[in-house]
């Protein structure tokens, strides 16, 4: 299907009441049978085509400065190769979603250097970031805004509004008597981001299905403004209800969450800070819960029992008391055994019934001896077992991150699907984006056949003079223009009706790029689609 009936209501909706100087915009779980390109809200679950959708992320907060942040803008003020690299490690490690920052106020690699000044370079830059996510079939959650002061957050817009920043009174941000400035410019963003159009994909930020969900702040909180609002959150639930109504008329397609850290006194874990994790997460606008647990800093100093009994409470929380997804947005530990940590808390979350996880945070650098995780950490062996079972819990396949085809690029890279279709033991879908001189193609291997392929090997020749620098989710060999990529023995399982997806990274002559004619499956010619 294409369109929903639910997001034609929506939209509908948000024209009649914004024609009436409101927009009233609810968000709510879809039917469990519809298929779209979205991920969705089934009532306590998220769900993709129809199916549950489970999955294990991570953040990568700083991947928008990845470049020198000045200069041109496609070949100095942007690292295409640093981002398509990171990428790559990501998917090779069986990360599926990303959390990322879509903010800064800061000069270099701002998003808004001053009020109202939006920076096309680095707009352009973060267009990247989504064309590479979406060739490494990893899905985005961009975060509008921080309360915090890393990258200017909420202190620059109060201060663009001749406020002081600063904690606590950083809280004036969610006051509209006190900074009705701040609620215009925060819209004016937000309004900005999610209309661009993307300039090498000519698609627009709100119709795009690489972004899973937005969150409207990295941990919003109320505090200590006045006597009750710390265990009330009323004003910091208006400002949810404000915003997110605002969002969902923009942008009925995509999920929408918080970004709250789960702290409340009841919970054991911090104190009440004005954000009420049931409350705050009970407006209709919003899709799913989140919580960011750090159970080792000195102020928290709980155990693996415990920490397990944290995360239950909010999972509980979430499914009876708000009936959504809960999500785990940020959580790790330090000074402790990392890989026995995550072994335990992902089997528990697992069994829990949780939803969805990222954890803080993989690096492309080592910049943080504290949180920072690596490629090759011996915590990742963990996580990504703990992906294979979110995979398996989701009825066993990742399915491709894809944009529409009326979409036509305006900008390489290009994505062309392949040209025909034809039925067979199996079909093999590859997906270029095409740069000229370099190349990342996504790859889907379906099975038509009545039984479980167990090991398979899949062969092609490029069209053109094309090598191979990456591969992730396989393991491939090249002898000229021919490839034959095997499975890694995570993917080598591909179940009757089922599929297996990898990706790889090349470099190419421009001009000849394109989609290999033929594949072989385990010596036997497959259908293209």
């Amino acid at each position: 299907m294409g369109k929903t009936p639910r997001r034609w209501f929506a939209v509908l909706v948000a024209v009649l009441a914004a024609a009436a100087g409101a927009v009233v915009v609810l968000a709510g779980p879809q039917p469990a049978g519809a298929a779209t390109a979205f991920v969705q809200r089934c009532g306590i679950r998220f769900c993709l085509n129809g199916k549950p959708f489970y999955f294990a992320g991570t953040n990568t907060y700083d991947v928008f400065t990845y470049g020198s942040g000045s200069g041109d803008t496609e070949t100095q003020y942007m690292d295409k190769a640093k981002i398509d690299a990171h990428l790559a490690n990501l998917a090779a490690d069986n990360v599926t979603v990303l959390r990322l920052w879509m903010f800064s106020h800061e000069s270099w690699h701002g998003f808004e250097t001053a009020k109202g000044v939006y920076n096309e370079q680095q707009f352009a830059q973060f267009d990247y970031v989504i064309e590479s996510a979406r060739a490494h079939n990893i899905r985005l959650i961009p975060v509008f805004e921080n309360y915090w002061e890393a990258y200017g957050g909420i202190d620059t817009r109060l201060q663009w509004e001749g406020l002081s920043g600063g904690q606590p009174a950083r809280g004036q941000f969610f006051n509209k008597q006190k900074c009705p400035g701040c609620f215009t410019s925060y819209k004016n963003y937000v309004s900005y981001a999610l209309n661009r159009t993307n300039h090498y994909s000519g698609v627009k930020y709100k119709d795009d299905p690489t972004i899973m969900a937005w969150e409207l702040m990295n941990e919003p909180r109320y505090e200590n403004q006045t006597p009750n609002e710390n265990t009330s959150g009323t004003t910091l639930r208006a400002w949810v209800d404000e915003m997110g109504a605002f969002v969902k008329g923009i942008d009925p397609n995509h999920l929408l969450g918080t970004g709250l850290e789960g702290h409340e006194s009841r919970y054991g874990f911090g104190g009440d800070e004005g954000n009420p994790f049931v409350h705050i997460h009970q407006s209709p606008y919003v899709d799913f819960t989140s919580a960011h647990p750090y159970p080792t800093e000195s102020w928290a100093n709980l155990g693996i029992a415990q920490t397990r009994t944290l995360i239950r409470a909010w999972i509980t929380d979430s499914h009876d008391l708000v009936g959504k997804p809960f999500f785990m947005g940020e959580f790790n530990v330090h000074n402790v055994d990392r890989s026995a940590w995550f072994t335990a808390l992902f089997a528990d979350f697992e069994a829990a019934g949780g939803d969805g996880s990222a954890f803080w945070w993989y690096a492309a650098t080592n910049v943080d001896g504290k949180f920072g995780v690596l490629k090759g950490a011996p915590e990742l062996a963990a996580f990504r077992a703990h992906s294979a079972n979110m995979i398996a819990k989701s009825g066993g396949v990742l399915p491709s991150v894809s944009v529409s085809p009326s979409a036509s690029p305006s900008v390489s890279p290009s994505v062309s699907p392949s040209a025909s279709r034809s039925p067979g033991a199996c079909r093999v879908r590859y997906e270029l984006s095409d740069w000229g001189s370099s190349f990342n193609a996504n790859v889907t291997i379906t099975n038509n056949g009545t039984s479980a392929v167990n090991g398979w090997s899949l062969v092609w020749s490029f069209p053109g003079n094309q090598t191979i620098n990456s591969i992730w989710n396989a393991r491939a060999t090249q002898a000229g223009r021919q490839v034959t990529a095997t499975n890694e023995s995570w993917s080598a399982s591909i179940p009757a009706g089922g599929s297996v997806n990898f990706g790889l990274n090349g470099n190419s002559t421009t001009g000849t790029n394109g989609v290999p004619a033929a594949f072989t499956l385990n010596g036997t010619t497959c259908g293209t689609a």
